[in-house]
């Protein structure tokens, strides 16, 4: 840990589709439907979803919503956190991923913190083991499971983060791949089921667990943690091409 930089107009910066937005110490930035940062208008969005506040030495950001959980992580995925209703956060890192859903869509912005105390460490090495499973930390993937990732975040990963993207449906996921849905469901319920395992919050299925919001929740994981990027499109045209059935 370094001694915290001095907190000062600029020192925190937002984007969002490729503008930047530099809160002011000492006034309350948000984000939201209706907010100092408009990211849609989408009527699932809460008007004012995220606050950014200078306190003391640090900036912070807080969930000012009510339904909608956000997830933040550095650029390596090596540190990673989920925000709850009412939740706040010190942004300790000198860059932050932050993605949230609200519908069918998914948004992401882009936090840089100049005055940031911690920094963060090189990506994670991916290993690829002989039985053709990918191992990123202790989550192993079947090559199926990972198209699986590849095509609910295809959205997201061809248009690059920051930004918004629509988040597919099982059945638009599914013919993508070449799947009947019952064998699309039948590997998201595995995929779910490991990353809960892992302790990955928001997975697990229930009454009150909308598909939609578990679909959400493991797109933001997928991308945050880095499972899947953009190098792994190829995988999922060839699959497309050969028609996949999802075979392991």
């Amino acid at each position: 840990m370094t001694q915290h930089g001095a907190i000062g107009d600029g020192t925190l910066g937002i984007e969002f589709c490729g503008e930047w937005h530099h809160p002011v110490p000492g006034v309350t930035f948000s984000v939201g439907r209706d907010a100092d940062l408009t990211v849609d208008t989408n009527q699932y969005l809460h008007r004012r979803l995220l606050a950014f506040d200078a306190e003391g030495e640090l900036w912070w950001m807080s969930n000012t919503g009510q339904t909608i959980s956000v997830s933040l992580a550095t650029p390596d995925g090596a540190y990673q956190a989920v925000l709850g209703p009412g939740a706040r956060v010190p942004l300790v890192f000198p860059q932050l991923a932050v993605m949230f859903s609200a519908g069918a869509y998914t948004y992401e912005l882009a936090v840089r913190n100049d005055s940031a105390s911690f920094t963060g460490r090189d990506l994670r090495a991916v290993q690829h083991e002989d039985d053709g499973t990918t191992t990123i930390g202790a989550v192993s993937l079947t090559p199926s499971q990972r198209l699986l990732l590849i095509a609910l975040c295809e959205p997201i990963l061809r248009g690059g983060m920051v930004g918004s993207s629509q988040l597919p449906s099982s059945a638009a996921a599914a013919a993508r791949l070449g799947w009947p849905l019952t064998t699309f469901n039948r590997k998201l319920d595995n995929v779910c089921d490991k990353l809960d395992r892992e302790g990955v919050q928001g997975l697990r299925g229930g009454v009150g667990k909308l598909a939609t919001n578990r679909r959400a929740r493991l797109v933001e994981h997928a991308i945050l943690s880095r499972l899947v990027t953009a190098q792994d499109l190829d995988l999922l045209e060839v699959a497309a091409t050969l028609g996949e059935k999802g075979t392991t």
